[in-house]
């Protein structure tokens, strides 16, 4: 097994940021094949994986109560056909998953359904028997900016990752260094696979979350970001995501150093939009008339205030990473803003952010909101 290199940014997961401290990204570095890099993740993080997975299914039950349902009782059989759909479409990635529960010491289908929370859940609910009371205020703000908006004319793609708040005690930075392949840098949660990142080619790739009627068994969005970041570019990116038999709505975006383009995606559908003349932008509703069509839940003011505020802010252009930062630290509307805290009370923050310079092969993150966090440059060593 090869050796895992630490590169601890906080001696406690848990901290908090505060008036004097920012909050702290940990990296860990995997290396071997994909089994081996799994083992290496699910040991080095086994604490906090097995407290995810007890947090994400106390979540979900609760989820599931405020939408008609007594608890989420039948989630595992649609992550247990989901995995098994993932084992064939992918053996790679299905190996690394594989290797993280085994490292952790937690069961392989329980970690693949709180992993893919959202495309589990979704699959349980939207399932045209149940209609949820109210729409709800999770997601995340994405931005593709076209070279002709930005300072030295390289694009920049990015977004915020909001969900709930305690996930923000899970986040980690990891760099694969596979036998074979690409070099990888992601973004995510412990014993998660790929959220948002970028590869050594430049391709970066990322998502904010939708919803449609429809959701099903399926492969869940963090095994589909997975396996498009080990592609070359964009068209091979693009390939894999369409032809995915995908479990729920998610927007996707991805970049590289020539191209960029965002899919909204339902089960069935995945619509292409490209920043042509202006950036292209999303938060967490349907913007295709056909999503639109079978969307599940109404866009909340936050969702449209979000998206129109990044419309405005990236419109003057000359943008560079800093500018990006400040979109992302953006606090103009309150708790209708792009930085979400968890004092908000929304039932949802900022917990990570990620924005990739596609050509120049490097990335900026940080945990926690835009303006609490350590920013971290993610790049690779260019022997």
């Amino acid at each position: 097994m090869s050796a895992i290199e630490h590169n601890r940014a906080s001696q406690c997961w848990g901290q908090r940021a505060t008036m004097t401290s920012l909050l702290e990204l940990e990296q860990i570095t995997v290396s071997g094949g994909p089994r081996s890099m799994g083992h290496q993740q699910g040991e080095a993080l086994k604490e906090r994986i097995k407290s995810f997975l007890e947090m994400r299914f106390a979540a979900v039950h609760e989820y599931s109560r405020d939408r008609g349902l007594d608890s989420a009782d039948g989630i595992l059989d649609i992550g247990r056909a989901s995995l098994s759909m993932f084992q064939e479409w992918d053996p790679d990635g299905y190996e690394e998953h594989t290797g993280i529960a085994e490292g952790a010491g937690v069961d392989s289908v329980e970690l693949y359904t709180a992993t893919n929370m959202t495309d589990m859940r979704d699959a349980l609910l939207l399932n045209a028997a149940l209609s949820p009371p109210t729409a709800d205020s999770e997601g995340c703000s994405a931005l593709l900016v076209p070279g002709h908006l930005t300072h030295d004319g390289h694009s920049i793609a990015g977004q915020t990752w909001d969900l709930n708040p305690p996930d923000i005690d899970y986040i980690v930075a990891i760099n694969r260094r596979p036998d074979e392949g690409r070099q990888t840098w992601a973004v995510t949660c412990a014993g998660c696979l790929t959220l948002m990142g970028i590869n050594d080619s430049g391709l970066s790739v990322g998502t904010t979350n939708i919803k449609t009627w429809g959701s099903r068994p399926g492969i869940g969005y963090l095994a589909t970001l997975h396996r498009m970041l080990r592609a070359r570019d964009v068209s091979e990116a693009a390939a894999i995501l369409t032809a995915t038999p995908r479990s729920g709505a998610h927007v996707f975006w991805m970049a590289d150093p020539f191209q960029m383009r965002e899919y909204e995606t339902s089960p069935f559908d995945a619509i292409l939009r490209e920043p042509t003349q202006s950036a292209v932008c999303h938060t967490n509703h349907c913007i295709d008339e056909k999503n639109i069509a079978r969307q599940a839940e109404a866009g909340t003011e936050s969702s449209t205030c979000r998206l129109e505020t990044m419309e405005e802010m990236l419109a003057i252009g000359g943008h560079t990473t800093d500018s990006v930062k400040a979109i992302f630290s953006d606090r103009s509307h309150g708790v209708l803003s792009i930085n979400r805290y968890a004092e908000d009370d929304q039932g949802t923050a900022t917990n990570a952010v990620f924005i990739a310079v596609p050509a120049r092969r490097e990335a900026w993150a940080c945990r926690g909101p835009a303006d609490r966090g350590q920013w971290y440059r993610l790049g690779f060593d260019r022997s």
